[in-house]
């Protein structure tokens, strides 16, 4: 165990009121891509015209739903995904009454799976889904299972997953959660994101606890403000903290 593991076991120790901020790195080690990354999503050669950032927003949504839900299925759903030992550590820390709530980026819902009660999820779920005519609710396996553009069996609409996309706004509900959630904290530990996503990235000037915690693989804007960074894989670093 290095002295900065070390460091992070003693301040979640010493702490009554964690949160977690997390992105793409936190699902890496289940499997999950990233999107920044050398080998993310964004930089992978998908053989079209069309960048995946283009590809995941609400105009290409709209305009090219057919491509869209291609796309959609092929990379952004992966249902055999099982949560890491972060995912897992957060759920167990959650219980010992040390972790207040989970803020995430990610979309997989692999933190619930884990165990997590409080998720304020920025992003949305794969999980969820709804007709954009009647609400209809709809699980994952209706957009798996569906060929083309998904339509309501109620009323024959077209059913969008409950996902934020490019030039669609963040949820209110979701980010009035997320900023008490960061302001009652006494630590935030940051994970597995690059703080470049805005506007969740400036979530995390609403902190005014004592330990602000960075793990992540590159360099992140807030490092020079942090208590302590680590640059090691989230999962294994958690594992050592819980001493699996």
């Amino acid at each position: 165990m290095t002295e900065e593991i070390r460091e992070l076991k003693k301040i979640i120790e010493e702490s009554k009121s964690i949160v977690f901020f997390g992105g793409a790195g936190v699902s890496t080690e289940s499997g999950i891509p990233d999107f920044r990354s050398a080998n993310g999503l964004y930089n992978q050669d998908l053989g079209r015209t069309v960048s995946p950032e283009e590809m995941i927003s609400h105009t290409f949504y709209v305009k090219h739903p057919d491509q869209f839900f291609e796309f959609y299925r092929d990379k952004l759903i992966y249902e055999d995904a099982e949560p890491n030992y972060c995912h897992k550590a957060l759920a167990e820390l959650e219980k010992q009454g040390k972790v207040s709530a989970v803020v995430t980026q990610n979309i997989d819902g692999l933190h619930q799976k884990a165990g997590s009660r409080t998720v304020w999820e920025l992003h949305g779920s794969v999980l969820r889904n709804y007709c954009e005519n009647c609400h209809a609710f709809y699980d994952v396996d209706k957009v798996i299972k569906s060929e083309g553009v998904p339509v309501c069996d109620k009323c024959g609409g077209r059913v969008k997953p409950d996902v934020v996309l490019y030039e669609e706004g963040l949820d209110g509900e979701v980010i009035n959660g997320a900023v008490e959630a960061i302001s009652n904290a006494d630590t935030l530990i940051v994970g597995g994101t690059t703080l470049i996503v805005y506007p969740a990235a400036g979530l995390i000037n609403y902190f005014r606890g004592k330990k602000l915690v960075l793990i992540n693989m590159s360099s992140t804007s807030a490092d020079s403000g942090a208590d302590l960074v680590i640059r090691e894989p989230i999962g294994e670093v958690f594992r050592q903290v819980m001493g699996w």
